[in-house]
């Protein structure tokens, strides 16, 4: 009865059919929604407010230390009480992350030289934590990174014709022209002078400069009707008015007639003037510096644009060979070797950092090393007749045979075997030995030990190991209480 059933079951073309289709409906709707996460997976989401989209792309990486924690889900324009606008993103992040602190910041960054972007989250040290569904304020978005392609944009074929037809008016429009300009330069020194308060005073808010155009859109409206009287007017005066007598039509009529629109315009245009008149003054003022200059530099500039004229016109294909280099940096940094090995790079210049930190006193604060090539230098090259001397000298022990140092052979001395540290009778058999003396290294007392211990020719003990006291850092070749050579 079984096998009869499952057979006639796979025996049915529209059930087959059925099941076909049902699990192609499910592949599609895993694979459409593979960007945006895998359903039924728990996630950590949060929202993050941004200046504004900056080319954000819905399914863009979220990545913490490169490492790559989510995706953007979705990208929304918010308005404000004010009017101003901002973009709000959510993100869908590993459940592992959670939670990050609220003082965490975001940046938006390229991931590549085509236009991709990721956004960059830095998580804080603050004590509170980020709910699922929170809100990052944007306050905590990071400035927006300058892109490759937006510097190059600038430079479009229009751009750079123009910066050539420039370039070539003012070298032959300056050539030749260095004292003049630098009278005119020279003059317009008491014109910003006093443009700096009046910009001031027509920026100020109690000027009210937006009732005035308003009053002379009223004005110019109660003109326009009578338009045509004022042009005859300006035909009749023509004894007086000869040279306006040829413009009165249609140019002046013209004038009159767009000059209420123009001026309504004004009246909304104007109030949004106050900033740019402020900022302006605050540039003439930090102008003045560059102007007072300007006499000097004036002839150098002039110079400077009549070369120009000659090397910028050769300067498109450097260009294109850049957009090359760029793009051959571009697949360079992309390369997973190169990665791993800025990865080892940092890596190893992080494990050298305590040694460099231990041995970079030795050189800068007693000269030690100096010291070391010197002298080796010297046993190898200085001597007298019998030759260098490494090859010669003898650094005898105390004996009985030497006045100086009259019974100073003892037990476990200096001249043969010991079995131990010379350590008496004798005041002078007793060993001095500083196996690691200290150089100014942390850790250590700042101090030049290495030849500069004072051990008394008659101290009557053995001293092994650091001298009391500090021997100071002063060695030889070195300036006083510094590191280095002279």
């Amino acid at each position: 009865m079984r096998s009869r059933s499952t057979a006639s079951l796979a025996a049915s073309p529209v059930l087959v059919g059925a099941v076909t289709v049902l699990v192609t409906i499910v592949a599609v709707f895993l694979s459409y929604n593979a960007n945006t996460g895998l359903p039924f997976v728990p996630t950590y989401d949060l929202k993050a407010n941004l200046p504004n989209g900056a080319q954000l792309v819905r399914g863009f990486e979220v990545r913490i230390g490169g490492a790559r924690v989510g995706q953007i889900s979705k990208i929304e324009a918010k308005r404000r009480k004010d009017g101003s606008t901002y973009a709000q993103i959510t993100m869908k992040l590993d459940k592992e992350i959670e939670p990050l602190r609220a003082d965490t910041t975001l940046l938006v960054r390229p991931r590549s030289a085509i236009g991709l972007k990721y956004v960059q989250l830095s998580p804080g040290r603050g004590q509170q934590d980020l709910e699922s569904g929170a809100v990052i304020p944007v306050r905590q978005a990071r400035p927006e990174v300058v892109e490759l392609d937006d510097l190059f944009n600038m430079f479009d074929e229009k751009a750079r014709v123009g910066s050539r037809n420039s370039i070539n008016g003012y070298g032959g429009g300056l050539a030749g022209r260095g004292d003049d300009l630098n009278r005119a330069i020279a003059a317009l020194v008491p014109l910003l002078r006093d443009l700096e308060p009046v910009a001031s005073n027509l920026a100020a808010r109690e000027t009210q400069l937006g009732r005035l155009f308003r009053e002379l859109s009223d004005a110019a409206s109660e003109a326009a009707p009578v338009a045509e009287v004022q042009a005859a007017l300006f035909v009749n005066l023509d004894t007086t008015f000869t040279a306006l007598a040829s413009i009165a039509r249609p140019y002046l009529q013209e004038t009159i007639s767009e000059g209420p629109p123009s001026e309504e315009l004004a009246i909304r245009e104007f109030p949004f003037q106050g900033k740019f008149l402020r900022n302006n003054a605050a540039f003439f003022r930090e102008l003045r510096p560059g102007v007072a200059t300007l006499p000097h530099s004036a002839p150098i500039l002039a110079a400077a644009f009549e070369a120009g004229t000659r090397t910028l016109p050769k300067t498109p294909p450097m260009n294109e060979d850049l957009a090359d280099v760029f793009d051959s940096l571009a697949d360079f940094s992309e390369d997973p070797l190169v990665r791993q090995g800025v990865q080892q790079l940092t890596r190893l210049s992080s494990s050298l950092r305590p040694t460099l930190a231990f041995l970079a006193p030795v050189q800068t604060t007693c000269n030690y090393a100096t010291l070391f090539f010197r002298n080796a230098a010297s046993v190898l090259s200085d001597g007298d007749a019998n030759g260098t001397w490494q090859r010669f000298i003898i650094v005898p022990g105390p004996s009985d045979d030497n006045p100086a140092t009259l019974g100073a052979v003892g037990p476990n001395n200096e001249i043969g075997p010991a079995s131990a540290p010379a350590d008496g009778p004798q005041p002078y058999n007793h060993l001095h030995a500083n196996p690691y003396p200290n150089t100014a290294s942390p850790g250590q007392t700042r101090e030049c030990e290495a030849g500069n211990e004072r051990y008394p020719d008659t101290s009557g003990r053995t001293l092994i190991g650091n001298q009391p006291g500090n021997q100071g850092t002063e060695t030889e070749d070195q300036v006083k209480g510094q590191g280095g050579t002279q």
